[in-house]
């Protein structure tokens, strides 16, 4: 059974929201210990997002390799910061870490965007896709009339 939505569908959200994109280049394969390390504190959190719908996070989608990436949805910027600021969540502890033990070596780059994206200010297109990206987060509409062509789903 496919979920995959065969019409043209756009993203018809009258709210704003912030794409966060995060990441990790593995520099000194070498130095496996320190790759894993970072690797699984990284699905802790993810872990730790997913378990908790109230944190903010709307949706996700990885991609590995050499340098990975994680494209995630957040509701808002402050839901975004107070996840990071959280004394009780992973993340804190985690960067702690990667501050005083795990940097120096070199073994592994991060990096880190924030896009804060106000209603009408993006535009998308799925054709023959499952609910994917922005379009998991919705809602999912047809694009019809206006949103028929990128300009219109601008506007």
């Amino acid at each position: 059974m496919s979920n995959t939505i065969d019409e043209r569908m756009t993203v018809a959200r009258d709210q704003g929201f912030v794409v966060f994109l995060i990441g990790a280049r593995v520099n000194k394969w070498w130095l496996v210990p320190i790759v894993w390390a970072v690797a699984r504190s990284f699905s802790r959190m993810m872990a730790e997002l997913a378990a908790d719908p109230d944190a903010g996070l709307l949706s996700s989608e990885s991609y590995a390799g050499r340098t990975t990436m994680t494209v995630q949805y957040w509701r808002s910027v402050d839901d975004l910061l107070r996840y990071a600021k959280a004394r009780d969540k992973t993340h804190l502890p985690v960067w702690a870490k990667w501050a005083k033990r795990w940097s120096a070596s070199g073994a592994v780059g991060i990096y880190h965007e924030t896009y804060v994206v106000e209603p009408g200010g993006y535009e998308c297109l799925y054709h023959h896709m499952p609910p994917f990206g922005l379009g998991k987060v919705g809602p999912l509409v047809p694009a019809r009339g206006h949103r028929q062509t990128a300009r219109g789903r601008l506007a």
